[in-house]
């Protein structure tokens, strides 16, 4: 089966080959004789009744600094292909939103990857709402009055934009921290959306363990773990991944959890877990992938696209 496959993701030129989920889920196509196609979200359009997209066919190589190959560029119609990864990173905002919607239109006849609809429907931060008994102490709210009272309820806690992504305007608040109030203000101040709490962790400092599901099935795990003085795990700002395994526990989250991924048609995700609570759900575009292929010789990649190619293959 030779597939025709469109990457919606940022400027390929500029990733790191070495970490990078969507470089290596193309290197991963290629080596299963797909043709590739890659465009920015900038470049996607509806135009009198078509999706479409202005980008190049592409070729990879593990090579930093050498490696795509562009062909020239073209406008494509979308509907002619045969998947779309909805692959770009957050901030998940009215532009990135936009982009479900469009891509709506085109799904299921074209396979887009995760499905747009729940992508649109499912923010990380959100999703995890529907397993209360899995997740810590949570409170989303613009209300200064309810923060007060969560931190009353649960001293340390975690505060955070909702729709932030990368680790980015994530502090930790301490139970006498003066600077709440001003916090809360600034964080007001500069959006219109909601702030999330949620109770800290203290297992943090040992690692925040982002588990790999593909089809709602986990396939492996690593462990990030914040640099000193750090409470954030993120690798974009500083955290080290480390080879670690899955828990009963974890198995648990992800036997309750898997069903519904699937159902909505969120192939590809990651989930974050600390001390073995739920805390994040990432279906946009997660990351990891290359991690645990370097660390268990899991080839996330190869899992996917099977699962992609047999859901193709089903519906014929």
């Amino acid at each position: 089966m030779s597939l025709y496959v469109a990457l919606q993701m940022d400027p390929i030129e500029q990733v790191s080959i070495s970490g990078d989920s969507t470089f290596r889920l193309g290197l991963e196509a290629e080596a299963r004789g797909h043709r590739l196609f890659q465009y920015t979200a900038d470049r996607l359009s509806y135009a009198e009744g078509r999706v479409i997209a202005r980008g190049r066919p592409i070729t990879l190589r593990r090579q930093q600094g050498d490696h795509v190959t562009f062909g020239d560029w073209v406008e494509v119609d979308l509907s002619e292909f045969d998947v779309v990864w909805l692959r770009q990173d957050p901030p998940f905002d009215m532009s990135y939103i936009t982009t479900t919607h469009l891509l709506d239109r085109i799904h299921p006849r074209t396979y887009v990857v995760n499905d747009p609809f729940w992508v649109r429907n499912s923010p990380e931060k959100l999703l995890v709402l529907d397993f209360p008994e899995l997740t810590p102490p949570t409170l989303i709210t613009r209300d200064l009055a309810q923060i007060r009272a969560f931190r009353e309820r649960h001293g340390d806690f975690i505060l955070k934009p909702l729709y932030g992504n990368g680790g980015v305007g994530i502090f930790h608040m301490r139970p006498d921290d003066p600077n709440l109030s001003s916090l809360v203000e600034t964080f007001l101040a500069s959006s219109r959306e909601p702030i999330i709490a949620q109770k800290y962790l203290p297992a943090v400092v040992r690692g925040d363990k982002r588990i790999i599901l593909v089809d709602g099935e986990p396939v492996g795990a690593i462990n990030r773990v914040p640099a000193a003085g750090e409470v954030r795990s993120n690798m974009h700002v500083g955290g080290s991944p480390e080879k670690i395994g899955l828990t009963d526990r974890e198995r648990e989250i992800c036997a309750i959890i898997g069903p519904v991924l699937r159902e909505k048609g969120l192939l590809f995700t990651g989930i974050d877990v600390i001390d073995g609570w739920l805390t994040e759900i990432n279906v946009t575009s997660p990351t990891g992938i290359q991690e645990l292929e370097r660390f268990d010789g899991i080839n996330a990649a190869e899992l996917i696209w099977q699962a992609v190619e047999r859901k193709l293959s089903e519906r014929g």
